[in-house]
């Protein structure tokens, strides 16, 4: 029989091996049309989601008496999601990864800004830490005026709105309903791009499409999991085993090899965001996730 602790492990490399499966199917699926491909992440992503609404409430699910938050959430996941997907079809994988882990950074500022939390010295030292890692491995961006390094720090700083709101929005409103609204505008915008032509796919690109959809609600789903079976710190750091995928993967796949400012700002990164959480897990505060 295995322990909780046991189960939370095994649940966050669950959640690492279907994100990053999410993250290498957007990145082999360049081809076909971007609006497509969000589309059939939040089609199939719906799926698992429906599993956990309550037969009860099957016909009700959708009511809430925080709309506005619920948008804002939804807004700010899906202009992430959105920016996450055009980094990784434009830049190499390990270094998207890499920059996704400065969302507990901007989570961390907006905390002061708009709940007014105070923020000491070892969480102020980690997020600068943070940044001189976010600008070793933007570098291109300047050297080469590459712009979609922009992409991956939109998703942080959409990351760390979407933490900023669910961390109010989970003291009232169930998990399946907050994932709902969030999938639910990302498949409409994915479906309005429809106008500017989709593609039949082949039975590789459905299958595909079938996968990262269950892999990205699946994901989200065995991370809630795990963090509520363990402490942040005995199961925050398994997640960053993508970022070994990503550059394994990329090198097999893509044929990408990441450059040693990339590696090293990723250790700055790293070495940070685990202060953040084992800092806020000190302080009993919520931990949430960087993904959407």
């Amino acid at each position: 029989m295995l322990s909780k602790s046991q189960k939370a492990v095994l649940y966050m490399v669950g959640s690492v091996i279907c994100f990053s499966t999410m993250d290498l199917i957007v990145k082999y699926l360049n081809e076909v049309p971007f609006g497509q491909v969000l589309f059939m992440r939040f089609f199939f992503g719906m799926i698992p989601i429906f599993f956990l609404i309550p037969r009860d409430k099957i016909f009700t699910f959708y009511k809430t008496k925080r709309p506005g938050l619920h948008t804002f959430r939804a807004v700010s996941g899906t202009i992430a999601i959105i920016a996450l997907f055009i980094g990784l079809r434009n830049l190499p994988l390990a270094d998207v990864i890499s920059l996704t882990f400065t969302g507990p950074l901007f989570v961390t500022i907006m905390s002061v800004i708009f709940l007014s939390e105070k923020v000491g010295i070892r969480r102020w030292s980690a997020v600068a830490i943070g940044f001189v890692g976010m600008l070793f491995i933007v570098r291109p961006a300047f050297e080469e005026m590459n712009f979609y390094y922009v992409f991956p720090v939109i998703f942080s700083l959409g990351f760390a709105n979407v933490a900023i709101s669910i961390r109010s929005l989970s003291k009232t409103e169930p998990n399946y309903l907050i994932a709902f609204y969030f999938s639910l505008l990302s498949l409409l915008v994915g479906l309005a791009t429809i106008i500017n032509g989709w593609i039949w796919p082949t039975l590789q690109e459905t299958f595909l499409f079938i996968l990262l959809g269950l892999a990205g609600g699946v994901a989200n789903l065995l991370l809630t999991q795990s963090y509520r079976l363990a402490d942040a710190s005995l199961v925050s750091p398994i997640k960053y085993l993508s970022l070994v995928v990503a550059i394994v993967a990329g090198y097999i796949i893509f044929s990408e090899i990441p450059k040693g400012m990339t590696l090293f700002g990723a250790g700055l990164i790293v070495v940070s965001s685990f202060i953040i959480f084992k800092r806020e897990e000190t302080l009993k505060k919520q931990v949430v996730a960087p993904r959407v």
